[in-house]
């Protein structure tokens, strides 16, 4: 798998993770959502991805 897929799986992970957590734990979970969305907004301007830094430690290209 490469790293930008890799990166959108994960990304898409974490957001059904925290709308089940928003929906089956606490509502104040919808503030995951939000940071995950904001993230992924910078990083398509600025190129800057912290999940793509971890993922490349972990071995994905």
């Amino acid at each position: 798998m490469t790293l930008e897929n890799a990166v959108r799986v994960f990304a898409g992970s974490m957001v059904l993770l925290s709308v089940v957590l928003t929906v089956t734990v606490h509502s104040g979970f919808i503030w995951l959502t939000v940071f995950i969305g904001a993230n992924l907004i910078q990083s398509a301007f600025t190129g800057i991805c912290p999940a793509a830094f971890f993922l490349k430690k972990l071995g994905f290209h």
